[in-house]
C-alpha cells in the first residue's frame, strides 16, 4: 500500500508489468537456455536408437527408467533429449524469421507511411494481394517449391508474415508524420531519409519490439506445422512438429509422445504472447494511463 502511494504521488510506474512481462521473459529465457545448452542438458544423443527400451513411460509411471526421465519413443530414442534439441530449431527459426520479416515489413511500412501518394498505394496493394492468400497454405506451397530445409522454412515465414509489420508500421508512421517534432526536423533542414531514420524510427521502435515478440510465437507455430507435414528439416533432426507427427501414430499406446511437444509449443507461444502483451501495455503511452 505504501509503495502504491509513492508511485501515485511521484507519477512513477514500474519498469515492467510484473505479471505478463515476467512470465513471458521467464519462458523465453528457459527456451533460450534449453536451446543453447541442449548438448549439455540432453541425457542422450537425440538420434540414438535402442529398440530394447522403446516406449518407456515417463518417470512418474510404473516401469519408468531413471535414465530416460520423459520416456522413449517407438525407436527407443530419448524424448527429453529430442525435446531439447527441438527447442534449438524452434528458437532459431523464431529469431531469424521474425527479424527478417520485421526488417522487410518495417522498411516498406516506413516508406508507405512517410511518403504516401503512389508509394503508399503501391505497397498497400501488394499487402492486400498478399493477405488474400491463406498464410499456412502459402507457406506449405512455398516450401514445396523451394525445397525442404531450415532455410526454406525461414524464407516461407518471412514471405507470409512481413505484411503484419508493414501494415502496423505504416499506420504508426502516418500518425508520427504529422507530429510537431517531424515538422521541426524538416524546418531545420533534415532530409527525408535522415528524418525517417533519426526521428521517426526511434519512436516506432517500441512498437517493433512488441511485434517482434509476437512474431516469434507465430514463427514457432508455422515451423511446427511445416515439420508436422514433413516440409521442415530432415527427419533425422528432432523438431517439435515432427515429434507430434510421430507421436500421433501411437497416441493410444503412448500419449506422452504427442503431449510433451504440444506442451512445449503451447507454453512457448503463450509466453511470447504474454511478453508482447505486457510490453505493449508498458510501452504504449495511451495504455499506461
Amino acid at each position: 500500500m505504501a509503495e502504491r502511494r509513492i508511485i501515485q504521488a511521484t507519477g512513477m510506474r514500474p519498469l515492467v508489468r510484473p505479471g505478463r512481462v515476467t512470465l513471458g521473459a521467464t519462458i523465453l529465457a528457459l527456451l533460450a537456455f534449453a536451446a543453447v545448452f541442449a548438448p549439455l542438458l540432453a541425457p542422450h544423443n537425440p538420434i540414438d536408437q535402442d529398440l530394447m527400451v522403446s516406449f518407456l513411460p515417463p518417470f512418474w509411471s510404473d516401469g519408468a527408467d531413471p535414465a530416460y526421465p520423459l520416456g522413449t519413443d517407438s525407436l527407443g530414442r530419448d524424448v527429453l533429449s529430442r525435446l531439447l534439441y527441438g527447442a534449438r530449431i524452434a528458437l532459431t527459426v523464431a529469431v531469424i524469421a521474425a527479424f527478417l520479416a520485421g526488417l522487410l515489413g518495417t522498411v516498406l511500412g516506413l516508406l508507405a507511411g512517410y511518403f504516401g501518394g503512389w508509394v503508399d498505394a503501391l505497397i498497400s496493394r501488394i499487402v492486400d494481394i498478399w493477405l488474400s492468400f491463406p498464410p499456412v497454405l502459402l507457406s506449405i506451397v512455398l516450401v514445396a517449391v523451394i525445397g525442404s530445409g531450415l532455410h526454406s522454412v525461414i524464407i516461407a515465414i518471412v514471405v507470409i508474415d512481413w505484411t503484419r509489420f508493414c501494415r502496423v508500421v505504416r499506420a504508426e508512421v502516418m500518425v508520427q508524420r504529422n507530429q510537431d517534432y517531424v515538422a521541426a526536423a524538416v524546418t531545420i533542414g533534415l532530409g527525408r531519409w535522415r528524418t525517417i531514420v533519426s526521428e521517426i524510427l526511434p519512436n516506432v521502435a517500441p512498437l517493433l519490439i512488441v511485434l517482434f515478440s509476437l512474431e516469434m510465437g507465430i514463427a514457432i507455430i508455422v515451423e511446427a506445422i511445416l515439420s508436422f507435414v514433413g516440409l521442415s528439416v530432415p527427419s533425422d533432426f528432432p523438431t517439435w512438429g515432427g515429434l507430434i507427427q510421430e507421436g500421433r501414430l501411437y497416441v493410444n499406446q503412448s500419449p506422452w509422445l504427442m503431449v510433451f511437444p504440444m506442451v512445449c509449443i503451447i507454453l512457448s507461444v503463450l509466453g511470447l504472447n504474454a511478453l508482447g502483451d505486457g510490453l505493449r501495455h508498458r510501452l504504449d503511452p495511451v495504455m499506461r494511463r
